[in-house]
């Protein structure tokens, strides 16, 4: 008996993922109580992402989206937006989202982005996350990279927000909302 209530602890510990959906331009996720409001016209690629990365059970694409398809060229950034969830167990001994950027920080000024701001502590609508701010030079273009980061349910939850301009990227991130927040008040 000691035995079944202890998977059932573990269980609990570590729930199965939910990849949450996408349908109206509305990701939802209940898993982490997160949404997203993908701009009207944008290209979904999540799916795609998830092909690419082989289907790890310990990194997960939540949610792909581009301003037009990657594969298009164009004479500005294609702005995006990435959610990956990833399992703690890849990062041992991570206690903090702040630490998660050391990682981070690793991986993209090795793509040739510069720290713009070092992690820093964010609330968006009332959730705690930590954020990150990098940029790089692409020919007469400059593109924009913010990376928040929390910790829930026993993964690293990352929101990416590249585009052209600091102005972009804030409205990105204006379409990020979380379940369980205060609402401003109704008059």
């Amino acid at each position: 008996m000691s035995s079944s209530r202890h998977s059932k602890t573990v269980t609990r510990a570590t729930p199965a993922l939910d990849v949450g959906v996408l349908a109206d331009n509305l990701y939802r996720n209940r898993f982490f109580a997160f949404s997203y409001k993908v701009p009207f016209g944008w290209v979904d690629r999540t799916e795609q992402m998830r092909q690419e990365a082989g289907g790890s059970q310990s990194s997960v694409v939540l949610l792909s989206v581009f301003e037009r398809p990657p594969e298009a060229t164009g004479d500005t950034v294609n702005s995006s937006v990435l959610v990956a969830a990833e399992a703690l167990s890849t990062y041992p001994g991570l206690k903090d989202a702040s630490q998660y950027f050391a990682p981070l920080t690793e991986v993209t000024t090795s793509k040739g982005f510069k720290v713009v701001n070092a992690p820093y502590d964010v609330a968006i609508r009332g959730k705690a996350l930590v954020r990150a701010d990098f940029s790089k030079e692409i020919g007469k273009l400059t593109m924009r990279q913010s990376t928040l980061a929390l910790i829930d349910k026993g993964y690293v939850v990352s929101f990416t927000f590249i585009a052209g301009s600091e102005d972009d990227v804030e409205e990105l991130i204006g379409h990020l909302g979380f379940s369980g927040t205060p609402k401003p008040a109704q008059r």
